[in-house]
C-alpha cells in the first residue's frame, strides 16, 4: 500500500494506524499548494479531490476520506480490535465518533487555518469547539480512550486533529481529562515511528 501524506494534517491519523497494525507501505509526501509530490507526477491524478489522506491499494485502488481509510485498514487485523466487528452496535458507536470529529472539530476548526478570519467569526468557530470539548472531557472522566479503555482508530483521527489546536491558540489545558488523553496516546510507539517515517521522506520536488 502507498499513504499520500502532508506534515501536521489528518493524514497522520491513518499512518499511525498503519504503525499500529505494523503492514508495509510506502510513504508519498504531498504538497497541499502545489500539488507536487515526492515522486513523479501530481497529486490531483491520484486523488481529484485534491487532499490528503489517500490511500493506493495493491489493487491499484485509490481509496480517500479518513474516516473510511481508517476502517478499511483495522479491517485488515480485526484481533487487533482498533474497530469493532461490522454489523455491532459497538461498530456503530466507533463511526459515531468518526462522524462526530469529521464534522464537529476536523470541520468545526478547519477555518481558523485563515488567518484572516474576522475576530467575531474566529470567536464563534472556538466557542462551538469549547462544547465539542465539554462533551469529550466528560467522556473521558470514566474511561481512557473515546470507546472504553481500548484505543480505538477514532483515537487517532481525534488525537490528530487535536494537535492543531496550539496553532490556534487554544489552550487544551481547560480539559485536564483530554490533556491526559493526549498524552496517553503521544507516547504510543505508533506515534513516534509514524513521525519518524514522515521525517524521512525527501521533500516535495
Amino acid at each position: 500500500m502507498k499513504l499520500y501524506f502532508a506534515s501536521a494534517t489528518c493524514s497522520f491519523a491513518p499512518h499511525i494506524v498503519l504503525q499500529e497494525l505494523g503492514l508495509s507501505y510506502n510513504l508519498v509526501r504531498v504538497d497541499n499548494r502545489t500539488k507536487l509530490m515526492s515522486e513523479p507526477g501530481g497529486f490531483l491524478t491520484i486523488n481529484p479531490k485534491g487532499y490528503v489522506a489517500a490511500l493506493a491499494l495493491d489493487t491499484g485502488d485509490v481509496l480517500t476520506e479518513g474516516p473510511a481509510i481508517l476502517q478499511y485498514l483495522a479491517d485488515l487485523k480485526p484481533d487487533l480490535g482498533l474497530a469493532p466487528a461490522n454489523g455491532t452496535l459497538e461498530r456503530a458507536r466507533l463511526q459515531e465518533w468518526l462522524n462526530f470529529i469529521t464534522s464537529e472539530i476536523h470541520a468545526g476548526s478547519s477555518p481558523l487555518f485563515n488567518r484572516g478570519l474576522p475576530e467575531t467569526v474566529r470567536d464563534f468557530f472556538e466557542t462551538k469547539l469549547t462544547r465539542r470539548f465539554d462533551l469529550i472531557e466528560a467522556g473521558l472522566a470514566t474511561q481512557d480512550y473515546l470507546m472504553g479503555n481500548r484505543f480505538t482508530v477514532a483515537d487517532a483521527y481525534l488525537f490528530t486533529v487535536l494537535g492543531w489546536m496550539k496553532g490556534f491558540g487554544i489552550d487544551l489545558g481547560r480539559w485536564p481529562k483530554l490533556t491526559a488523553y493526549i498524552r496517553r496516546i503521544e507516547v504510543r510507539p505508533s506515534v513516534a515511528a509514524a513521525l519518524e517515517r514522515e521525517a524521512a521522506v525527501a521533500l516535495v520536488a
